[in-house]
């Protein structure tokens, strides 16, 4: 196998995509829409919260050089899966955390790693991600993709973003672009 593809909605995917975007292995990182019941979905629609959608990213990564497994740790450290349809002060079910597998082998992945760190108690009240099949994706509107590189200085950007990929990188240099 040359690549997978991981989908996840933790939040605003613009904060997912930038971190993912600096990951070695990953080969593609792209914003969509998956999870509801309206074709070619707007994000204005999204973000009425009555689409059934979460805003995802799609990363395309080679498992050669990552795991599956280290792109979900990622994931569980830079949103919080404890929290119902929010992300700090985005609100709202396009917002819940969500994992939307592509393989049997990635939701057995994906519930070991859920099992861990609830075991390990990680965090301090009880993770509600959901573990979901691969549904029918939506790429998002062009202006949603590389939206942190192309808007650094964007008030969502410096206060929210920032910071995520702040932590990232103090958190997973290992796995970090040069």
């Amino acid at each position: 196998m040359e690549h997978e593809i991981a989908t996840l909605g933790g939040g605003c995917f613009w904060c997912l995509e930038a971190v993912y975007q600096e990951v070695s292995g990953v080969l593609a990182v792209e914003s969509g829409y998956t999870g509801g019941h309206v074709d070619h979905p707007t994000y204005r629609q999204v973000c009425e919260g009555d689409t059934g959608h979460v805003e995802v990213v799609r990363v395309t990564f080679d498992p050669a050089v990552i795991s599956y497994h280290d792109i979900l740790g990622i994931f569980f450290a830079i949103h919080d899966p404890t929290t119902v349809d929010r992300q700090g002060n985005d609100t709202g079910p396009q917002y819940r955390s969500a994992i939307f597998v592509h393989s049997p082998a990635q939701r057995a992945t994906a519930e070991a790693m859920i099992d861990s760190l609830t075991r390990e108690r990680v965090f301090d009240l009880p993770i509600v991600t959901t573990i979901e099949a691969e549904q029918p994706y939506w790429r998002a509107e062009a202006a949603h993709q590389n939206y942190y590189r192309t808007h650094p200085y964007q008030g969502y950007c410096a206060m929210v973003i920032a910071p995520k990929l702040a932590k990232f990188r103090q958190l997973f240099t290992r796995h970090g672009r040069s």
